[in-house]
């Protein structure tokens, strides 16, 4: 199956003709903005799994860089975009803790690419996910979520710092403005591509 293939036969529309549907997987840290840019960007009523943080949490789940923060993913986020009359995407939120992780494999099975969003103030937060995508070579871009409109680092200081490759894309964006996450989700798609027809033999 190749590229944009993904589930096609479940949109086929006998008037437009078939409507080919992917899937991106949103991961990062906890509290990255993960949440927040599947609902900025879907255009249905996003499916999310968020469950009021406990005093059990308290010293499990670090919110130092996010004081106001008073739930959290414990199982995915779920959207959906078109992004044009025969695409379809459909989009996964990762739960951030690591008690969550056994769901990634799940989460990420048939997906195109990915993104890692990034807070710059706690950049350790993303390399489980750079990791993960890494190891099962999945495409992926990293997107630095600017909380207070500011891009606080360089870009390619932040390239450095997680020691991620030239090949790999790295923009800015606000996690809370749909035509800022609906870029991110273009960026990975446009680098799925690249890299898909990159791998093609001839």
């Amino acid at each position: 199956m190749g590229f944009g293939e993904f589930d096609s036969d479940a949109n086929m529309s006998a008037a437009t003709g078939p409507t080919q549907s992917a899937k991106i997987v949103v991961a990062g840290g906890f509290g990255v903005g993960k949440t927040t840019l599947v609902g900025a960007i879907s255009e249905i009523d996003p499916l999310t799994t968020e469950a009021v943080m406990t005093e059990a949490s308290v010293s499990v789940d670090d919110t130092t860089a996010t004081p106001n923060k008073t739930t959290t993913t414990v199982a995915m986020d779920f959207g959906r975009l078109t992004l044009g009359d025969d695409l379809v995407l459909y989009v996964f939120g990762t739960p951030g803790q690591h008690r969550f992780w056994f769901m990634w494999d799940d989460l990420a099975v048939g997906a195109i690419g990915a993104v890692v969003l990034v807070d710059t103030r706690r950049l350790a937060d993303a390399f489980p996910s750079i990791d993960f995508f890494e190891n099962r070579k999945l495409p992926y871009i990293v997107a630095i979520n600017c909380f207070d409109r500011l891009l606080h680092h360089q870009i390619e200081d932040v390239r450095q710092a997680l020691t991620i490759s030239e090949s790999v894309p790295i923009i800015a964006c606000d996690a809370r403005e749909r035509e800022s996450a609906k870029q991110v989700l273009i960026t990975v798609v446009e680098h799925a591509i690249t890299r898909d027809r990159a791998l093609q033999p001839g």
